[in-house]
C-alpha cells in the first residue's frame, strides 16, 4: 500500500496531537505514513523528504510543530505539494502563539494552510477534501462524513427539544 498523505512532526512528543490525523485517515481508509523530522535537527533529511515526497506518490503533507515551528514552512518551500500546518502547543511554547504565527505568517509564494492550535484532525479532514477533488470514491466518503456531522446536530437539537425550562420557548 502506497501512502497518499505524509504526517510529519517535529518530534515524537507531538504524536499525541498528530495521531488525531492518523485516526481520521484510518476511518476514511486513506493510506498514510508518519515520521518525525526536525527542521532544526535534521535539515538535510527534511530537504530530501520535501523535494521527493511527490515522486513517491504523496498528495498532501500534514506537518505539525511546536515552538518556533519552522517545519511546515520549510517543507512548503521545497515541495510542489499542498502543505497543511498544525501548530502545536509544546513545553517551550508561548501558549502556542509562537507556533501559530510561525506557520501562519508565510511569505508570498510559499503557502501553508494553517489549522487551529493542536488541530490535527481538521488538517486530516482538509487533506481528504483536497484529495477528493480528483477521486470520486474518496469524495463519496467525504460527503458521507459531512452528512454524519449534520446528523449529530439534528440529534443534539432533538435532545435539546426535550429539555424543559421555565422560559424556554422551543
Amino acid at each position: 500500500m502506497t501512502p497518499k498523505v505524509s504526517i510529519i512532526m517535529g518530534s515524537t512528543s507531538d504524536l499525541k496531537i498528530m495521531e488525531e490525523a492518523a485516526k481520521f485517515f484510518d476511518e476514511m481508509e486513506i493510506p498514510y505514513e508518519i515520521n518525525a523530522l526536525s527542521a532544526h535537527r535534521v535539515p538535510e533529511l527534511v530537504m530530501d523528504f520535501a523535494k521527493n515526497a511527490h515522486k513517491r506518490g504523496i498528495k498532501v503533507v500534514i506537518a505539525g510543530a511546536g515552538g518556533a515551528a519552522h517545519l511546515p514552512g520549510v517543507i512548503a518551500a521545497l515541495t510542489p505539494l499542498p502543505v497543511i500546518g498544525i501548530p502545536i502547543k509544546s513545553s517551550n511554547s508561548i501558549d502556542g502563539w509562537d507556533s501559530i504565527l510561525s506557520i501562519l505568517q508565510m511569505p508570498a509564494g510559499i503557502p501553508v494552510a494553517t489549522m487551529a492550535l493542536d488541530g490535527a484532525r481538521n488538517g486530516a479532514i482538509l487533506a481528504a477534501q483536497i484529495m477528493a477533488t480528483g477521486d470520486e470514491a474518496l469524495m463519496g466518503k467525504v460527503l458521507e462524513f459531512k452528512a454524519t456531522l449534520a446528523k449529530k446536530i439534528e440529534k443534539a437539537n432533538a435532545e435539546l427539544a426535550q429539555v424543559k425550562m421555565k422560559f424556554k420557548t422551543n
